[in-house]
This record gives C-alpha cells, sequence and structure tokens, in this order.
C-alpha cells in the first residue's frame, strides 16, 4: 500500500519560512494534500518597502495620461464592485523564485531575496477586468503603455529613492486578460497580499501584478520605469550591458510537495506528489527521476490541466538504496517547452527555470 500520509509524519508541519525583511515564502510540504488554491495565509509575501495599511472607504484608483480621451477618471471601490465581475484561477510568482539555486546547484553568486521555491502561490481571483475600467475610462485607440502605480512606500535601495513600485504595462495585455482584483479565495484581499486592489497580470512575472493599486497612467507613447529598466531584466554575461528586455511570461517549473532534506524508509512504498507550471501554456506532461536524472518515468497527472495555474502529479516509488538520493521532476507545457537541467545565469538571479535536485535520505 501507498504510504500517502507518510511524509507528513516526519516533516516540519511548517506552512510558511519568515525572512528578516518580512518577506514570507510558502512551504511547499504543506501543500500535500490540500486542494488546488493556496490559502491567503500560506500565500508568499513579497514588498520592496514594506505593507501599506490602506483605507477602503477613502481608496480610489485614478486613471489619467494621454491615452484617455477626456481628463483624469476615479473609481472609488463600489463603483468597482458595480462593474462586470470575472473570477480566474491563476498563479502569482516572484519573479526571484528559485534564486537560491543559482548558487546551491550552480554555484553561481547572485543578488537578492535568497527564494527557495516558495515564493509562488495560486489563487481564485475576483474583481473586475482591465480591459472595462480601460473602457469605461475612455481608453484611446492609440494608446500603447500603461503605467500602474502601487500605494506602497518608496523604495529606498543604497542611498537612492525610486519611488513606489510601480511598471509599464503594455495595452494589448491589459487588454486580453488583466484582473483589477479585490477579493482572493472568496474573500476580501488581506493587507499584505494587495488590499483594497491590486492587478492579477496571469503568466507574467509577479512584480507586474501590482499590488495596492493606486493609479494608472495611460500613454500613446511608451512608458518606462526602474522595475523595468534598473530591475527585472536579464544583467550579466551574455546580456547586453543595459539587460535583456524587460521580464514577462515565467519559465515552466516543477515542485515536490516534500521538504528538502526528508527521510524515507527503504523499501517502503511512497506516494510523491507535486505540482507543475508555466508562463506559456497548460503543463503537458511531467517525468520524475529518483535517481538523479537516470532514468525518467512519467508522472500520473492528477485533476484538470490549464492555463495561468498550476497542475498536479503523483509517481510512486520504493527506495530500493541507503543513502542520499536526487529526485527530480521536469514537466513539458503545451507549446512543446521542457525545463532543461541548467538555467542561463544572470547577476540578479532571475527565472531560475531548471529542473531542481530534490535532495531525500534513505535510512
Amino acid at each position: 500500500m501507498l504510504r500517502e500520509d507518510s511524509f507528513r509524519e516526519q516533516q516540519v508541519h511548517d506552512t510558511v519560512r519568515r525572512d528578516p525583511g518580512g518577506d514570507v515564502e510558502m512551504c511547499w510540504e504543506s501543500l500535500r494534500g490540500s486542494g488546488h488554491h493556496t490559502p491567503a495565509e500560506r500565500f508568499f509575501v513579497r514588498s520592496h518597502s514594506g505593507v501599506p495599511r490602506i483605507d477602503p472607504r477613502t481608496w480610489s484608483l485614478r486613471l489619467h495620461g494621454d491615452g484617455l480621451r477626456g481628463g483624469p477618471v476615479e473609481f472609488d471601490l463600489e463603483d468597482l464592485r458595480a462593474l462586470p465581475r470575472r473570477s480566474m484561477t491563476a498563479f502569482i510568482e516572484c519573479a526571484g523564485n528559485g534564486r537560491s539555486l543559482y548558487t546551491i546547484q550552480q554555484n553561481q553568486r547572485v543578488e537578492g531575496t535568497p527564494w527557495g521555491l516558495g515564493a509562488i502561490g495560486v489563487a481564485h481571483w475576483t474583481g473586475v477586468p482591465l480591459a472595462v475600467v480601460l473602457e469605461r475610462a475612455g481608453i484611446r485607440a492609440d494608446a500603447v503603455d500603461l503605467l500602474p502605480r502601487g500605494l506602497d512606500r518608496p523604495y529606498v535601495r543604497h542611498g537612492v529613492d525610486y519611488g513606489p513600485v510601480r511598471r509599464p504595462l503594455p495595452v494589448s495585455k491589459a487588454m486580453k486578460d488583466v484582473l483589477v482584483a479585490y477579493e482572493m479565495n472568496g474573500h476580501p484581499l488581506r493587507p499584505e497580499h494587495g488590499h483594497p486592489a491590486r492587478l492579477v497580470v496571469p503568466d507574467w512575472v509577479g512584480v507586474a501584478s501590482i499590488k495596492w493599486l493606486g493609479d494608472v497612467e495611460v500613454s500613446t507613447g511608451p512608458l518606462h520605469s526602474p522595475w523595468d529598466t534598473d530591475f527585472y531584466r536579464l544583467f550579466g554575461l551574455g546580456h547586453p550591458p543595459e539587460g535583456s528586455a524587460p521580464l514577462t511570461t515565467v519559465p515552466v517549473k516543477s515542485a515536490f510537495e516534500l521538504s528538502p532534506g526528508a527521510r524515507v524508509c527503504l523499501e517502503h512504498e511512497y506516494l510523491l506528489t507535486g505540482r507543475s507550471w508555466s508562463g506559456n501554456g497548460a503543463i503537458r506532461s511531467v517525468e520524475v527521476s529518483t535517481d538523479g536524472g537516470g532514468r525518467w518515468l512519467p508522472a500520473r497527472m492528477v485533476g484538470p490541466r490549464h492555463r495561468h495555474t498550476w497542475a498536479q502529479w503523483e509517481f510512486p516509488w520504493r527506495p530500493e538504496r541507503r543513502g542520499r538520493v536526487e529526485l527530480m521532476a521536469r514537466a513539458t507545457d503545451e507549446t512543446g517547452v521542457t525545463q532543461s537541467l541548467g538555467a542561463p545565469y544572470n547577476t540578479k538571479g532571475y527565472v531560475f527555470g531548471a529542473v531542481v535536485r530534490h535532495p531525500v535520505t534513505v535510512v
């Protein structure tokens, strides 16, 4: 009989790991046996300057710029709730998720928060399509760029004040599938997740999903901010001095619902479980190796496989030798892209998409 609960008996039951700077990382082992969505209390938290407290009674979203036919337009929370509602299940993932693996697996030094793989979460978001808000505000046909801005405190780094988080968003993406969300998993957003309203930009790096949304500039010309020039580009060997193009979609990734370094028993039967996701489209298949990549076998897909969210899978395993073992999982998405065994280096440690070597000890 497969020991589906055996991992829980041997793992620490932490659901998150807290960083001294206030960031919070989800523990993958806490998802084992849970549903498809990440509970709000386990959802990762990332902020550049702390979590602001905003009164929803006085909050409003202001749209302005030469990309509107008229002058500035404001929507308060009740105005948004009166617009057509839409819900979507989508992941949000920090661009630096997996950053520590550049060092652990590839012996490369990188900058930034040393995330494991827990800077991701999937939620059921409810709000109003950004396209509807833009249409009500009178967006012009020749508008090309938006600049959504958060209400967080200015970000100061090495003595430089970069202002509040803001990042350009092409009108083409905004009109396609972006949501102005005010609910998460059926409840109002928590302060740490963007209360009272945030953007949800499916499939793109998390910084695009601006939290504590305060205003949106609509422009007929290109817009820029430090979050698409100084940050969230790929820098370093193999990239131009100004960096790559601004980061957008996230790569294919996979994770085991198992704590690193877990201890398992020789010749006992286990059911390995995990989740895979991609910004390119739905996951088509997953393979698992229990011998460090020597042999790969197909995992069994569990539940639906849709765009914008992760796919769940399982794999039966009976350890046959004692000692350290590396478990590996690699996914292929619907576009045919498969995870590689190495991630191209960049100095800021963004978008690590290589197959993760997950260590366990057989006793």
